[in-house]
């Protein structure tokens, strides 16, 4: 078995914190009508029609012939959707900076809307210690499809089986390492550090 020698990242939940309760506790006061208001219209179901590649225009519009009354706030989501990431993981940026210091060449595959990563990607000068990023948005791709896997293993040029994926939801390492790859479902980035130690990245 070849050394690990490559880490694959997931972004929402291991790198960045991702909710659109973030945005929306700033627009409604009511914490009832908030709770209501994210689990009828602005779902996270409904969300993660973009991250499939919906486009957002469609969605839009869907959602708000549905919900007239708020439709303020549905075009809010879309205006504003950097608010919904308040901010990184703690240590997980830390510890991209040290993996790439060392050489380590970074890549990513993430479930990700193609706009909003459009508006996203400009802000945030982490994802430039990268080499290439996969995002299912623009791919029409989502994890834990095997096709996305293999999309990345071929885009990258990477062996898999000296790669370690990196992701929150247990569903989508399996899936990772039904393609080749190592896998570690990410709690923390203290657990992270030591199984990339474990692995000799760090």
């Amino acid at each position: 078995m070849p050394p690990i020698t490559t880490a694959i990242f997931d972004i929402g939940h291991v790198l960045f914190q991702w909710d659109p309760r973030f945005l929306f506790e700033k627009l409604i006061d009511d914490p009832e009508e908030l709770d209501w208001f994210l689990d009828n219209v602005v779902t996270k179901d409904w969300h993660f029609q973009a991250d499939a590649g919906r486009p957002l225009a469609q969605m839009l519009k869907e959602r708000i012939a549905e919900f007239p009354d708020h439709e303020k706030l549905i075009r809010a989501y879309a205006e504003r959707w950097n608010e919904t990431v308040p901010g990184p993981i703690s240590g997980s940026h830390e510890i991209v900076r040290e993996l790439s210091g060392r050489g380590v060449p970074l890549y990513a595959i993430t479930n990700f809307g193609h706009e909003f990563w459009a508006g996203f990607r400009p802000e945030q000068p982490i994802f430039d210690l990268f080499a290439d990023i996969l995002v299912s948005g623009t791919e029409k791709l989502m994890k834990p499809d095997a096709a996305i896997y293999a999309l990345a293993i071929e885009r990258f040029g990477v062996d898999p089986a000296a790669s370690l994926f990196i992701d929150d939801r247990i569903e989508n390492v399996r899936a990772a390492e039904a393609a080749g790859m190592h896998g570690h479902v990410f709690q923390d980035a203290e657990t992270l550090r030591a199984e990339l130690e474990r692995v000799e990245l760090l």
